[in-house]
């Protein structure tokens, strides 16, 4: 049976190079992250010490990316015909959903900090500012690593939001440990604490949204159904195009159905050369290249149990 499911989401190569890259991410990830744990505790510094929250949270979403890769690599069975595919917009949306969540709780605290009084006492900045260092040197071979292939899917555009993420905060402690070696007021952690989390949020949502258009089933960003319509209703004997749906299974992986009507009489010779001027006009006349097509075809007059027509 596994021979009549070939088609997946991600190429056999493009998967061993994902799992690849997300492994030396999440190797160079852990190791900043103990390190930043034990400058926490040696300087007492909060900053530090929320920048290695931040990053154990990016840890969690590099792990569960990781396996994603090794799951989507898969191929599809008789169970599951797009094999784990759908599972990267899935991890992509819980890491943003946390990223989101992060972002918020650290604008909160940045505002209590900087109004509430409690700006917190550091012990040792210069080597504050060692664990800045090497926490963004870390943080910059994650993005060089990761570079090449953030823009594949959701899941690796999710790990390398990830990544820039602990970049900021690492550029956040470098920054705060500086001004206070150069004024002595502790209140900078608290602003730069601020302007991440300003920077984290957008970019928190603008993933979420992107996922929840794949997990809502929403046509893919580009394909506007109306034309799509429109355009499959010329080709010559279609009499009519309904019940038209098209979604994502995931990143690169749209796909579209429809009910066609013809024709009464429309010979088997005919139907099968509007079938493959459909699936043509589909693959390449779109700014989005639909390659998983179902075509209903309907003669004229066929009464349609389906439910109602969608209408565009």
């Amino acid at each position: 049976m596994v021979e009549d499911y070939e088609h997946s989401g991600v190429s056999s190569e493009a998967g061993r190079r994902h799992r690849r890259q997300l492994l030396t991410t999440l190797g160079l990830t852990g190791s900043v992250f103990m390190a930043e744990v034990a400058g926490a505790f040696i300087t007492h510094s909060l900053a530090l010490l929320v920048d290695a929250g931040h990053m154990m949270t990016d840890m969690a979403v590099l792990i569960a990316s990781t396996v994603t890769a090794i799951l989507m690599d898969r191929r599809p069975t008789a169970n599951r015909t797009w094999g784990w595919s759908r599972l990267e917009v899935i991890t992509a949306a819980g890491g943003a959903l946390v990223l989101l969540l992060v972002g918020v709780y650290a604008l909160f605290e940045a505002g209590r900090r900087l109004f509430g009084g409690s700006d917190g006492q550091v012990e040792d900045i210069g080597l504050l500012l060692f664990f800045g260092i090497l926490g963004l040197a870390a943080n910059v071979g994650s993005i060089l690593v990761l570079g090449s292939s953030h823009q594949d899917n959701l899941n690796m555009r999710a790990a390398f939001l990830e990544v820039m993420n602990d970049a900021l905060g690492s550029v956040a402690v470098v920054v705060s440990a500086v001004v206070m070696l150069l004024t002595g007021w502790n209140g900078f952690d608290a602003v730069a604490g601020g302007i991440i989390a300003i920077l984290i949020i957008p970019r928190a949502l603008g993933l979420l949204s992107r996922s929840f258009r794949v997990l809502l089933e929403e046509p893919p960003q580009g394909l506007d159904m109306k034309q799509v319509r429109d355009h499959l209703e010329q080709v010559p004997g279609v009499l009519e195009v309904h019940d038209l749906h098209a979604n994502s299974v995931s990143s690169g992986l749209p796909q579209l159905s429809a009910h066609v009507t013809v024709k009464e009489g429309t010979s088997p010779a005919e139907s099968e050369r509007i079938l493959t001027s459909m699936q043509e006009c589909l693959r390449t006349h779109f700014p989005v290249s639909v390659e998983h097509t179902t075509f209903q075809i309907e003669p004229l007059g066929h009464r349609d149990q389906s439910g109602e027509h969608l209408d565009m």
